[in-house]
């Protein structure tokens, strides 16, 4: 085949010929894992049938492109699994019980006095709630009176037969319901996840999707269950199948040309000069997305604030304050806190993780345990995008600027240092606290009628002189609190829902563009190659929404679903 390759003869046919050879290792998988990674390529196709294939594909078909992944098969797909959907170990007056599987019909036939009359269920109408009674399975005894909605597949949440019995939500029922349905051949109790992984391997779900739903079921803001609901109704799915089939487009004229190339005159380099700048505005799609990437994953887990200061400044007390509750403990006496202490938050909607810590000072003055802790602070102030440093200004005096340098860092070199710069950057413009709020408490222990203290070298504008006794002043603090978050969260996309939520989706992505980038290095000089960097960068993209899938990754995704969904 290489005798009808351009240049397979001549000066350059030695390089080509290298170059096809590289080629053919990559896609045995047994190239030198130190210059290329492993990989499993899809067999090659005939040019015209790869175009044709790509521009009958969509990415909008109903249940999630059909052949997306197999139909769940096997032992897992025989087994019809049931637990309580609604949560389980709370009281309430109603427990939703979701029975799903091939033999999701016959608890029907088996609980229910009609079923035993008619095991047709042809009087039982889908989607329709009917108010029945529950016998157990071996005996005419009545265990509940519940609502019963049938779902047959594929129209439902797993794909399969679906039956859910919403009964009174006491224990002694649940438990006689589920007593029964185990009774039943073929049924178990679901495992973690497993509805949704039904769904998503009988492809009612996407990866992002089923990611989505897990947001969500977590969502404690609004901001992250507006993201959530987002992500579950397909936003992701909707770009990253959209760039998955653009890159598969551009395979296919590039193979055609690797193919063709002197056979044809519609094909050569007038395509490749059309595929590139193709293949240049995917990368800078893919770019902006992973720009934005922080901002997704910082609103699903939420940002994440230090409060740190001398013993005794009120740092408990102003921890108290935004958690509205005795989060910490509160004495006069140094050194009470000596441990990390987290308070989930919410300001205006958005999630917001705040960390109490040990007070700072002299390590020669403190033993060993209030030593860790200080070490402990001082390392969350270095990773936390928020600090907030609370100095007590009660007895009308400040900390100097040098002084909170070496508090943060517990290093009066370092402190220096960052003095020295602040002071050389600008004729000492400039913030050297990088950004902390400088909170200025007990203000009200000063005398009547006296203006709060201000922190010389600090903008005016990051200081914030406080009474977390009386409340003073704490509003101002909340706002700017909560203007930080709403710039890490939302940044220059305010409005706009972030595409990449998790660190998963951010490693597809830079891998791909990596391809994408190596491909404009190739391009025309070996195109080969620069084919298989295409393949690469659909294949990465295919990982996020689960097209390409790795079993491993799958386990990790479905494990962090409780029971029953």
């Amino acid at each position: 085949s290489m005798a009808r390759r351009p240049g397979a003869a001549g000066p350059g046919g030695r390089l080509l010929l290298t170059a096809w050879c590289c080629t053919l290792q990559r896609l045995a998988g047994w190239a030198s894992a130190a210059t290329h990674r492993p990989f499993t390529a899809a067999p090659r196709l005939h040019a015209t049938a790869r175009a044709l294939a790509t521009a009958h594909s969509s990415v909008a078909d109903d249940g999630f492109a059909a052949g997306f992944v197999a139909a769940l098969t096997g032992p897992e797909a025989r087994s019809t699994i049931f637990a309580v959907s609604s949560g389980a170990g709370v009281r309430s007056g109603v427990a939703v019980i979701r029975v799903s599987g091939p033999d999701a019909r016959l608890s029907l036939e088996r609980m229910t006095a009609r079923g035993r009359r008619e095991p047709s269920l042809g009087w039982l109408q889908p989607r329709m709630a009917t108010l029945l009674k529950l016998l157990s399975p071996d005996s005419d005894e009545k265990l509940d009176s519940a609502l019963v909605l049938w779902f047959p597949a594929p129209r439902s949440f797993t794909g399969e037969d679906v039956a859910e019995l919403h009964v009174h939500g006491g224990r002694a029922v649940i438990a006689s319901v589920l007593g029964a349905l185990g009774s039943l051949p073929g049924h178990r109790l679901a495992e973690r996840g497993e509805y949704t992984r039904r769904a998503y391997l009988n492809g009612r779900m996407d990866l992002t999707e089923v990611e989505g739903l897990s947001d969500l079921l977590a969502a404690n803001t609004d901001a992250q269950r507006r993201q959530a609901l987002a992500q579950m109704g397909g936003h992701a799915r909707t770009t990253f199948d959209g760039w998955r089939a653009r890159l598969l487009d551009c395979l296919a004229h590039t193979e055609a040309v690797i193919d063709f190339g002197e056979d044809s005159d519609d094909l050569g380099g007038d395509v490749l000069a059309a595929v590139s700048p193709r293949v240049a505005t995917l990368a800078a799609e893919m770019r902006v997305a992973l720009n934005n990437a922080r901002r997704g994953e910082l609103l699903r887990d939420g940002p994440s604030a230090v409060i740190v200061g001398a013993p005794n400044a009120g740092k408990s007390s102003l921890l108290n304050r935004l958690a509205q509750r005795p989060a910490a403990i509160v004495t006069p006496i140094a050194g009470t806190t000596r441990d990390v202490l987290e308070v989930q938050l919410e300001l205006s909607g958005l999630p917001l993780r705040v960390y109490d810590t040990a007070g700072l000072r002299d390590e020669a003055q403190a033993d060993v345990i209030e030593a860790e802790g200080m070490r402990r602070a001082r390392a969350l102030v270095k990773e936390a995008p928020m600090r907030l440093l609370v100095a007590d200004v009660s007895a009308g005096q400040v900390p100097s600027l040098a002084g909170l340098l070496n508090l943060i860092s517990g290093d009066k070199i370092a402190a220096a240092a960052a003095l020295e710069a602040t002071d050389a950057n600008a004729g000492g413009e400039g913030d050297p606290l990088d950004g902390a709020l400088l909170v200025l408490n007990k203000i009200d222990a000063l005398p009547p009628g006296t203006s709060p203290p201000r922190v010389s070298g600090v903008p005016f504008e990051n200081q914030f002189a406080i009474s977390c006794e009386t409340g003073q002043g704490l509003d101002t603090l909340l706002a700017a609190l909560e203007a930080r978050v709403r710039a890490l969260v939302e940044g220059e996309g305010a409005g706009e829902t972030a595409l990449v939520t998790r660190a998963r989706h951010r490693e597809h992505l830079e891998q791909a563009v990596g391809a994408l980038e190596r491909f404009a290095r190739l391009d025309g000089v070996m195109v080969d190659l620069a084919a298989e960097e295409l393949r690469i960068a659909a294949q990465e993209v295919g990982k996020v929404t689960g097209r390409v899938h790795v079993e491993e990754m799958l386990d990790i995704i479905f494990r962090d679903f409780c029971i029953g969904k």
